[in-house]
């Protein structure tokens, strides 16, 4: 059985950093693109707005909200995702998700909430 469990979330000031992890069992990592969504809790939409994304070969895609200020990373050994995010905005507070994918297989993280507030 796969786990995806994401953690790192939490209350921020803006400006601030946090480092969310994304902790995979059940398979091996290496072949799966890690993505980052996050979902507004005020917007009654389903839609998860797509952060970030690493693909098995290390390509790396960033929203044009996050760039320069989010970094996505994976360490295959460790069967774990990172995304750093520093210079966190109030805008950012939102519910993250961690989503992999490989072929026609890929599962989801529970989401984690982050909040960046004074």
């Amino acid at each position: 059985q796969v786990h995806v469990v994401e953690s790192g979330g939490g209350l921020v000031q803006p400006g601030g950093s946090l480092r969310l992890s994304c902790a995979v069992s059940g398979i091996s990592l290496s072949l799966h693109t890690i993505d980052w969504y996050r979902q507004y809790r005020e917007v009654s939409s389903l839609q998860r707005e797509l952060v970030a994304s690493i693909s098995s070969g290390y390509d790396t895609n960033y929203a044009d909200t996050v760039k320069d200020r989010f970094t996505i990373s994976r360490d295959n050994a460790k069967n774990t995702g990172y995304l750093q995010m520093n210079n966190l905005k109030p805008e950012d507070t939102a519910v993250y998700y961690c989503y992999i994918h490989w072929n026609k297989l890929n599962w989801w993280g529970q989401g984690i909430q982050v909040t960046v507030s004074s």
